[in-house]
């Protein structure tokens, strides 16, 4: 760690060199940036501060406060913008100050300005589903513990911690000693917390370097400060330093280097992007965060300073070299811990908005539901080059990960988690390497098989979470009633089944409270009494597994009975995720990893295929998905009886976990295309087929996963049902032609299959 004499003397280039050692380092090659609506609350404030336009005498605003109707109708036009967050700006206790702000606020029921601003907080949160960030100032604990319940995080400026600064006359909320007490009390309340510097107001870079190490002295005893904001005065008309000068960009880029190296690395580090005309000096000097942009409100604080556009943000993110993604305002290592870091009632408001790694979705798209698929694939190009030995080159850990795999090397579960933080060109980038193992393995074929789903109970004894088909004693009047097909119905839907071509049958269901151990074997009976010749593809790992514990026989035993009766494969499903922590959250009372991996290698053992699914989007995060890669790749390299991965999205709608508030809204599509295109890269060699499960994500959807290193459209499904159940609206069954609608503009051949992929007349 640099002294502050080494700080103050390294020359600016040095000193930026170093700040975005430590940002690469500590963040990647990741910028984050938060989509926000600004809610000025009150433009009244009982500070004078000399270089301020936001605050403004009564007579000089419509109303002393926005009303709840008007603060609504911009959080609404945030949200139907894609923002995730509502940031209140106001003044600091006008009502200290302007007897129009008492009166107002005792006229409408509220006893002080923190008390309104709780309230529309709420109001915000409960309707809008946008996550408050309350930026009211210096608060004393009882003030920030009224605002916790309903602001996932808040915010005050240090701005500078030297006495007697001119910008601060007549601002007794600017005196450093309260504003050190509000920073240290939103520590002691476990509040996510930003604060900052404001360069260019008249201290020193000594001065500034104080303030930096008093954000990191109470982040030390607290662990809350999860952003430091560096910002750059410039003068406005109107206000008492208007004729100050700006502060410089070579002062700014100091600061900013300044703040990377004394802060503890896991403190975000942002400069706003609307108050330099030039970007790339701000990543250059160490920011890994751009703060919060709006598409729908200007900057109130700086009106005179525009927004830049997403895409123009965007665009400067990369040619430095970085991917830019959104997030919370609250950010990831908050998010993610929420026992500690948010009240109750906003845990799943958080968890409603992430994604995996406790960003921002980055899309209102949903797995199952009829919004239509963002472009993932067919943005520009991916900055990558192809040389004729097959490198990939580029910057940044994901294109690290990708050179070794041309050259040979095998992706372990860092790696895996690695890839799934692609964001951007490096998404494209992992989709055609993807596709180009895809290409060599699998060819250009897109396979299907004609097949019937036979789910012939939705009755179950067991209670997994995320399941909205299965029927026990306290769901018996949701999700439709309760049902046990006759065996003779199973034999009737066999036969239709072959009148319309199929060759798979493809029976699954709830583990039903009064079946014996030979039930399975009554169901293999009918099937057979319709067709001796379709291919039998049934029972999952938990119905097999309780069918030998309820016979009193050797796994291995009983499924040798069932292979003797008529089985030939089993279905990947009751995986889900296979990391027992994530298990005990929504499966607890299933079988668990090594039980699920020990029933496909004894089935495999006696001759029986099977393929591996993984359920993704619930509650996990890319470690999890990663652990699930190499536990079923070992599997395979030990028997070699997995044909294919089929990536199954959560679908939300209608499962109890999401229900009960305890899970996310299914995987974003950006990580539907990376689990298609990393599984085709983790599985190399080993498993030849991904699968796409068009239930789940629509024709759209599919077309693209086949740009992703998919190869495989999985069977036609006549009666699906247990997606649909969850809330899926693709329909129970896709017809030939509709295959081929999905496959025509890829110029890709589609070809039908057997289960065990042989080709049709091959």
């Amino acid at each position: 760690m640099l002294s502050d004499a080494d700080l103050l003397h390294t020359p600016l280039e040095d000193l930026t060199a170093l700040a975005r050692a430590v940002r690469d380092d500590a963040h990647g090659r990741r910028i984050t940036f938060s989509p926000k609506v600004f809610i000025p609350l009150t433009m009244l404030c009982r500070d004078r501060c000399g270089y301020c336009t936001f605050a403004k005498a009564p007579a000089r605003v419509t109303a002393p406060y926005l009303l709840p109707e008007e603060v609504l109708a911009i959080a609404e036009a945030g949200k139907a913008a894609g923002c995730h967050e509502a940031l209140f700006t106001l003044g600091e206790q006008p009502e200290e100050r302007y007897p129009v702000a008492r009166e107002w606020l005792a006229t409408h029921g509220y006893a002080s300005t923190v008390d309104y601003l709780a309230a529309v907080c709420r109001l915000v949160l409960e309707e809008t589903g946008l996550l408050p960030h309350a930026n009211a100032g210096a608060l004393d604990v009882r003030d920030l513990a009224a605002l916790r319940p309903v602001a996932a995080s808040q915010g005050m400026m240090l701005e500078s911690l030297a006495e007697g600064l001119a910008a601060h006359r007549g601002a007794p909320d600017k005196l450093p000693a309260r504003r050190l007490a509000t920073l240290e009390f939103a520590g002691e309340l476990a509040i996510p917390f930003t604060t900052g510097i404001l360069v260019g107001i008249g201290d020193t870079r000594s001065d500034q370097l104080a303030a930096l190490h008093a954000i990191a002295a109470a982040h030390a005893r607290h662990g809350h400060v999860q952003e430091v904001i560096v910002q750059n005065f410039l003068p406005k008309a109107g206000t008492t330093m208007f004729r100050a000068a700006p502060c410089p960009p070579e002062d700014l880029q100091w600061a900013i280097a300044a703040a990377r190296l004394v802060l503890p690395p896991e403190i975000h580090v942002q400069a706003p992007p609307n108050l330099s005309d030039d970007l790339a000096p701000l990543l250059h000097a160490g920011i890994d965060d751009w703060g919060g942009v709006s598409p729908v409100t200007a900057d109130h604080v700086n009106p005179e300073r525009a927004w830049p556009a997403l895409d123009l943000l965007r665009a400067a993110t990369e040619a430095a070299g970085h991917t830019l993604a959104p997030r919370l305002t609250v950010y990831p290592t908050y998010a993610l811990d929420p026992e500690r870091w948010l009240d109750p009632a906003l845990r799943f408001p958080v968890l409603d908005v992430s994604d995996a790694e406790g960003l921002g979705r980055d899309t209102s798209w949903c797995s199952g539901g009829e919004e239509p698929p963002p472009p993932l694939l067919d943005a520009p190009e991916a900055a990558r080059t192809v040389t004729g030995g097959g490198a990939v080159t580029g910057g940044g850990a994901v294109a690290e990960v990708l050179a070794g795999v041309a050259l040979g090397q095998e992706v372990g579960e860092a790696e895996i988690v690695t890839l799934f933080s692609a964001r951007g060109p490096e998404v494209r980038l992992v989709a055609e390497v993807a596709d180009d193992l895809r290409r060599t393995i699998a060819g250009d074929d897109v396979t299907f098989v004609r097949n019937r789903n036979i789910n012939y109970t939705n009755v179950c004894t067991f209670k997994c979470r995320f399941c909205a088909f299965s029927k026990g004693p306290l769901s018996l009047n949701l999700r439709g009633a309760p049902y046990l097909l006759e065996l003779d119905e199973i034999t009737r839907r066999v036969v239709e089944a072959v009148d319309e071509g199929a060759t798979e049958v493809c029976l699954q269901g709830g583990i039903h409270p009064n079946f014996d151990g030979d039930y399975y074997l009554h169901v293999l009976e009918a099937v057979r009494a319709g067709s001796t010749d379709i291919h039998i593809h049934g029972f999952t790992a938990l119905e097999v597994t309780e069918g030998a514990r309820r016979s009193e026989v050797p796994l291995a035993e009983y499924l040798t009975r069932l292979k003797e009766a008529g089985l030939k494969t089993l279905p990947g499903t009751a995986a889900e995720i296979l990391d027992d922590e994530v298990r005990a959250l929504i499966c607890p009372d299933k079988i668990n990893t090594e039980e699920w991996l020990e029933a496909h290698r004894t089935a495999h053992g006696v001759g029986l295929r099977s393929n591996i699914t993984i359920m993704f989007g619930s509650v996990e995060q890319p470690v999890s998905w990663a652990r699930h890669m190499v536990r079923t790749r070992d599997l395979q390299r030990e028997t070699g009886g997995f044909t294919e991965f089929v990536p199954l999205p959560f679908v939300h709608m209608a499962t109890p976990i999401y229900l009960q508030k305890k899970a996310r809204r299914g995987p974003t599509f950006r990580e539907t295309v990376l689990m298609h295109a990393v599984a085709r890269i983790a599985y190399a060699g080993d498993i030849d087929n991904i699968q796409v499960s068009w239930v789940k994500m629509g024709a759209a959807g599919a077309r693209q996963l086949l740009r992703a290193g998919a190869n495989d459209l999985g069977g036609t499904l006549m009666d699906e049902n247990i997606s649909r159940a969850a809330g899926a609206q693709h329909g129970q069954r896709m017809g030939v032609e509709e295959l081929e609608a999905i496959v025509a503009p890829l110029g890709r051949p589609l070809v039908q299959r057997s289960t065990l992929y042989a080709l049709a007349g091959a």
